[in-house]
């Protein structure tokens, strides 16, 4: 019997929660990634892999909550906690492999062009990954053209969004990036159920996995709390908030030079190392 899928149970909610959780874990991340461009190398690694759990929390928070809200006719839906965690984990390390390539090689070319595929393939592998764990009474199949078009799409935007980071002009291009990076994961999301179809078997409960609201809410207390820590990290971050030297000018706020003003400079020693002096006798020889 073919199952009615709804991904819409609470209207306009969830869709909305979700690409807003999207655009938080992509700012977040992104920035961070941004940051990393004008950090001392010994903490690049640390930048990128901050934005890399960002983006991954984001989008794997993102997914389920979008989840929250899809039902079908006919069976009860539950997940399996051991393959949900591994699609945070999947998404969290492919998505920090493509953070890492535009962080080290930068955002052009090859790089940018490795990096924004595997990143949207992480995004992917995440989203399919989750509802592989899906557990009910019925079989799932999948269109395999839309599910195509669902990862191009994540590819594409999550390399426009490395591309928009990268380009290190400021928060309103941070801004900009993240909210095509929300475009990319939402779309993502909502394009591959789209491919989904059920055939249900009976109204059996599934004998494993467990509920969405007692397994999904408890979950996600996790990486929101890390999204939370995130963002505290980001705003009071001092080259960030007031700018600096290591700050591109771009981002530098008025008022605050790039380099210390003159007076404020030490003071260069005049004096200077002069060898013996002869010191010749003027009073006039007698003849």
């Amino acid at each position: 019997m073919q199952g009615t899928v709804d991904g819409f149970s609470y209207g306009l909610v969830t869709p909305l929660v979700a690409f807003l959780m999207a655009c938080l874990g992509g700012a977040l991340g992104l920035r961070c990634t941004t940051r990393s461009r004008t950090a001392p190398r010994s903490w690049r690694a640390g930048w990128l892999a901050l934005g890399s759990v960002a983006i991954g929390s984001g989008i794997w928070t993102m997914h389920f909550i979008g989840m929250m809200g899809f039902t079908i006719e006919g069976t009860p839906i539950h997940y399996d906690r051991a393959m949900t965690f591994a699609s945070l984990a999947v998404g969290i390390v492919m998505v920090g492999i493509g953070i890492f390539i535009v962080g080290y090689r930068g955002a052009s070319g090859t790089a940018l062009f490795t990096g924004g595929t595997v990143t949207g393939l992480g995004i992917a592998s995440m989203h399919y990954l989750g509802m592989a764990g899906m557990s009910l009474d019925g079989r799932l199949e999948y269109d395999t053209l839309v599910v195509a078009a669902s990862v191009a799409i994540a590819m594409a935007a999550a390399t426009a969004a490395l591309w928009a980071a990268g380009q290190v002009r400021g928060v309103l291009w941070s801004v900009g990036a993240s909210l095509v990076m929300g475009v990319a994961v939402t779309g993502m999301h909502y394009t591959g159920m789209a491919s989904l179809h059920v055939h249900v078997h009976g109204t059996a409960t599934p004998a494993a996995g467990e509920s969405a609201g007692n397994l999904l809410g408890p979950l996600m207390v996790g990486p929101l709390a890390f999204l939370v820590l995130a963002g505290i990290v980001v705003i009071f971050d001092p080259l960030i908030v007031a700018g600096g030297p290591g700050t591109p000018p771009a981002e530098r706020k008025p008022g605050i030079p790039a380099h210390p003003p003159a007076h404020h400079r030490p003071a260069r020693s005049r004096l200077r190392l002069r060898g013996p002096v002869e010191h010749r006798s003027r009073t006039p020889q007698r003849r």
